[in-house]
């Protein structure tokens, strides 16, 4: 079963990818290169860094269509006055969405929801999650951009707590037009 929400995951960012290039060959698009630093929201955890590149195709000059896929890893605590440390937890996250700018110019404030998989990787075993993150954020003309978001993951890295992972970040990109 793992197995096939990572193909049928995959294949949905490959068609959603493929089907906005072909259907919008004429319609601007960029390439954006970001790096997230976050606190998870599982005791577990003290930090999550992550890297990703983001495809953009725009709609129109306030709505684009975003897909994302990187590497983010949760860093494990330790646990206080015992030898035990939980293991990191580092996952491929693979995401399409929706990004509105509120100013007509196509650059400034922004709201941007996105949806997808994320593939763990370690520790061995830690399978794949429905991934969800709503953001905000601001994007300069000059392709710099800041972000915060709140990334919510149904995955299980480990059998010890069954819960959820997520996270709030801060993502800084920088983004160019092709």
């Amino acid at each position: 079963m793992k197995t096939i929400t990572k193909i049928i995951a995959t294949s949905a960012a490959v068609v959603a990818l493929l089907f906005t290039t072909n259907a919008n060959a004429q319609a601007p698009q960029r390439l954006g290169i970001g790096l997230n630093v976050g606190i998870p929201t599982s005791d577990q955890y003290k930090l999550s860094l992550g890297a990703d590149i983001r495809y953009q195709f725009d709609v129109d000059k306030q709505l684009s269509i975003p897909v994302t896929a990187g590497y983010t890893n949760f860093s494990g605590k330790d646990i206080e006055g015992t030898n035990f440390k939980w293991d990191n937890y580092g996952f491929i996250p693979v995401k399409v969405g929706a990004k509105y700018f509120f100013d007509p110019s196509g650059s400034g404030f922004y709201g941007l929801a996105e949806v997808g998989a994320a593939f763990g990787v370690t520790p061995s075993g830690a399978g794949t999650g429905f991934l969800y993150s709503p953001a905000i954020g601001y994007s300069w003309s000059n392709g710099i951009d800041l972000g915060v978001k709140y990334e919510g993951n149904t995955a299980n890295p480990t059998n010890l707590i069954p819960k959820p992972q997520g996270q709030v970040a801060l993502r800084l990109a920088y983004g160019f037009s092709l």
